[in-house]
């Protein structure tokens, strides 16, 4: 197990989390086979591309208009 220490925050909490991260990737890279990081990519993909072409362009229309008209009123 990991002391307790590395999970209690310090003045170098960033650098911290970051080694402590990168332990993790670095097991999970030892671990996992190309087949198991193939298939985490392909559900990646899925899962992006209907937020990409769906939820992205619906937000963008919500907020670019409201800021146009500001915009103009500013003018």
């Amino acid at each position: 197990m990991v002391p307790r220490e590395q999970y209690i925050p310090g003045p170098d909490c960033g650098a911290q989390f970051s080694r402590f991260w990168a332990a993790h990737v670095d097991a999970l890279d030892r671990h996992l086979s190309a087949n198991t990081w193939a298939l985490a990519a392909v559900t990646v993909v899925l899962i992006a591309y209907p937020i990409a072409r769906i939820v992205m362009p619906a937000v963008f229309n919500g907020i670019v208009p409201d800021v146009v008209r500001t915009v103009f009123n500013l003018l």
